[in-house]
């Protein structure tokens, strides 16, 4: 049976992930920040692992793969999914504080995750690191620089990893989606909007490219 973590893996694309492997018979484990999320989908998957944690954090991140990697006894994919979309303003008048905090989660997190992963799989000698960046990772994201520079990294730390785990039987590949619609992606949307100085209205994401 494969065994399988996903980051945020309660709502959005991380959710979506987490069925997919469930509806093949997978052991799921996922952690996330959302307690109305995780408890939705605790009800939903009574025995799937879901526990409250920021990858960002590494004390909360090890616990997660400590109670994961003890209840399944190895990992055969772990989805370093968790990111935010983070703030929305010109680069002179971005806070670094609001950088950093984007960084963090999309970046460090990112790391955090790869390398715990790292160390169970090249032991195992096999297994998949699986990382969500972004269409914002292949190219320019106006008055969203943090968000970019941290996807761009993933995707670099993607191709770097592979060539750095092949030989141990680890493979390790990212996927860019494009905007998908929901809360999140509103939320991103009214924060553009309000950067821009256009109406905050769900009809302003046709502005915005779709990639599929």
């Amino acid at each position: 049976m494969m065994r399988v973590i996903v980051t945020a893996g309660a709502s959005g694309i991380g959710r979506a992930m987490a069925e997919t492997f469930l509806s093949e018979g997978a052991q799921v484990a996922i952690c996330d920040v959302d307690e109305t999320a995780l408890a939705d989908f605790t009800a939903a998957y009574p025995d799937a692992i879901a526990v409250k944690a920021s990858v960002a954090e590494p004390q909360q991140g090890d616990a997660f793969f400590d109670q994961v990697e003890a209840a399944f006894g190895g990992l055969d994919v772990v989805c370093a999914n968790a990111g935010t979309g983070g703030p929305a303003a010109a680069i002179e008048e971005m806070e670094f504080d609001d950088w950093r905090a984007c960084i963090a989660v999309n970046l460090d997190g990112a790391f955090l995750t790869a390398r715990r992963a790292a160390r169970v799989m090249k032991k195992q000698g096999n297994g998949l690191i699986l990382f969500t960046s972004s269409t914002a990772g292949i190219m320019g994201y106006p008055y969203r620089s943090p968000y970019a520079a941290a996807k761009w990294a993933v995707v670099g730390m993607t191709k770097t990893l592979a060539m750095e785990l092949g030989a141990h039987g680890v493979r390790v590949n990212s996927v860019c989606p494009g905007a998908v619609e929901g809360e999140r992606m509103d939320r991103v949307i009214a924060n553009e909007a309000n950067v821009r100085g256009l109406p905050k209205q769900r009809s302003a994401r046709v502005t915005l490219p779709v990639f599929q």
